[in-house]
């Protein structure tokens, strides 16, 4: 699990002192690992004894812990093969590790009891994967309706009921447009699933369900940014997959 990941999960039990120091670990991924706690404490200006509880906060056993954990990250950063194909197969292998660590076990309970299922996506490449759902979930005779964009969104939203389930696919999960509708969804106390990639970001923090997967972006040499959607359309599969082993199994229940 990445500290991206921790932060989100745990992100109600932390103070503004500890997204402070967060903030200054995420911003030098590469050095922090190396700093004692009394550098970090002064750089950041907070008490050892802040830093302490706030590792506790994210499940380390203290701030020794942590930094181990933050020296692993950084040689997870730092392993040769910078080209492409080596970019893409480390998400793909990232982005199963982390669903194989997952629990899907609410999230198909979630889908199978729901009235209605929508899924919103929030760009063209998004749009596809969602379209991908569509297609998965119809072989089991659950039928997904996409929302194509923000006006749609907004349209269809009045009707989506309590015992409606939304999956929202987002790369950034910071899309400030979609910020407020997701406040809609969860004052109306409609469940809601995100996936997104897996870094600290304002979706997965208001999520009650969130799924990650891993896309690195990388450069061409004119300078053409090159982001995969792979990891995500994989995410989707696995979540399929998933929820047909639940229901398998609910039918096994049924018919032992």
């Amino acid at each position: 699990m990445r500290l991206e990941e921790l932060i989100n999960e745990n992100y109600e039990r932390l103070n503004d002192n500890d997204l402070q120091v967060l903030k200054y670990i995420l911003n030098h991924k590469e050095t922090s690992h190396r700093l004692g706690i009394n550098e970090l404490s002064d750089i950041c200006y907070v008490s050892r004894s802040s830093i302490h509880r706030m590792t506790k906060k994210l499940g380390f056993r203290g701030y020794s812990e942590f930094r181990v954990f933050l020296k692993w990250e950084d040689d997870q950063a730092d392993q040769p093969g910078g080209k492409h194909i080596d970019v893409l197969e480390r998400d793909i292998t990232v982005t199963l590790k982390n669903l194989a660590s997952s629990d899907f076990q609410r999230i198909s309970q979630l889908l199978h009891n729901a009235d209605r299922i929508f899924i919103y996506g929030t760009g063209t490449a998004q749009i596809t994967c969602a379209t991908e759902a569509q297609r998965l979930f119809a072989i089991e005779n659950r039928f997904v309706t996409i929302i194509h964009d923000k006006v749609e969104f907004e349209s269809i939203s009045p009707g989506i009921r309590e015992n409606d389930v939304v999956i929202i696919l987002s790369l950034s999960g910071d899309t400030p447009a979609l910020i407020p509708q997701v406040k809609q969804l969860t004052a109306r106390g409609i469940d809601f699933i995100s996936i997104t990639n897996l870094k600290n970001n304002r979706l997965a923090q208001m999520s009650p369900y969130n799924i990650y997967a891993t896309t690195t972006a990388n450069n061409s040499k004119n300078g053409t940014e090159i982001v995969s959607f792979i990891p995500f359309h994989i995410t989707i599969e696995y979540m399929f997959r998933k929820y047909v082993e639940y229901t398998d199994n609910l039918e096994d229940k049924k018919n032992p």
